[in-house]
């Protein structure tokens, strides 16, 4: 059985429209127990970067793999929240002059540009611990153990082995500490965007206890998706156009970046798309029909405009 396009967009959107109201709550101005204050500049400079815009799917791959497992989708809500805190404060750092440099994400202002560089990192500071403060709460799981590894699982992908330190080497792949450094595409894109995704999809096998080769069969899944999706990212850089977009086009042109579309060419990354969604395929097929909304959302993530 397969989803139709209807469908699966109606089941993003849904998830979406949850999460917004799970992060909505969260960045709410309520005080939590042992909080002092939340200061108004911080709160909604953490709102103007979360609410109100995205695709929201990282936490739509922690709720659909979630999903496989039976987990209540309030639990995967909950986790895909603190999953998305993680994206979105590795956005606002990203734009920072002492970064990428970027004026628009989404559309809009970056939120240096929206207000000044200290109040962009400390909302992204506050986004990251927040995320942490999230992933451990009681309602996730009954299990404090089973927190314990999501916790751990996401500090991973985020850290100084994922998304962190694929940040540095993408810095260093431009020559930001002297000389360019020679650039491993393909790990470099591992770390930097495929950690959280692949984590979005392992993150309903911790919630689900499922068993090793479950387990084994959404990390596979996570990394074909992941690279899938960066190709895709790579490929909309050179044939995209920024109203589609919400950015700027051709910024690792302009940088002179090493991409996968700068090694293997506009085709070659194309066919590598395709492979990588029969691998995607392949890994879910222990799954049978329960796994049929994970195919469609690398096919989304393959074809997707922005």
């Amino acid at each position: 059985m397969t989803i139709a396009a209807a469908d699966f967009a109606q089941r993003l959107d849904r998830t979406a429209e949850d999460t917004e109201a799970v992060l909505a709550k969260l960045l709410s101005d309520t005080l939590l127990s042992d909080e002092i204050a939340r200061p108004k500049r911080l709160m909604d400079a953490m709102r103007y970067s979360t609410l109100g815009g995205g695709k929201r799917l990282r936490p739509f791959l922690v709720v659909e793999s979630s999903a496989v497992f039976g987990v209540p989708r309030d639990a995967a809500l909950l986790a895909g929240a603190a999953l998305e805190c993680i994206h979105c404060y590795s956005l606002i750092h990203d734009d920072l002059p002492a970064m990428d440099n970027s004026d628009l994400r989404r559309g809009r202002p970056t939120l240096h540009k929206k207000t000044d560089d200290a109040t962009a990192i400390l909302a992204g500071d506050g986004l990251l611990t927040l995320a942490f403060d999230i992933v451990t709460r009681d309602e996730i799981h009954k299990d404090p153990t089973v927190r314990l590894l999501l916790t751990r699982a996401l500090a991973r992908a985020s850290g100084i082995g994922g998304m962190v330190g694929g940040q540095m080497l993408d810095l260093a792949g431009e020559g930001r500490f002297g000389d360019r450094e020679p650039v491993d595409v393909a790990r470099l894109q591992q770390m930097k965007t495929g950690a959280l995704l692949r984590y979005g999809c392992i993150a309903g096998a911790i919630l689900g206890q499922s068993t090793q080769q479950q387990y084994q069969a959404l990390d596979d899944y996570g990394r074909a998706l992941g690279e899938a999706f960066q190709i895709a990212d790579d490929l909309l850089d050179v044939e995209g156009d920024a109203a589609a977009l919400g950015k700027p086009a051709g910024a690792d042109a302009a940088l002179g970046k090493t991409t996968f579309v700068t090694q293997l060419g506009i085709d070659g990354a194309k066919q590598r798309v395709r492979d990588l969604l029969a691998r995607a395929d392949s890994a879910l097929a222990i799954f049978g029909a329960k796994g049929d909304v994970l195919k469609a959302t690398s096919r989304f993530v393959a074809e997707r405009k922005s």
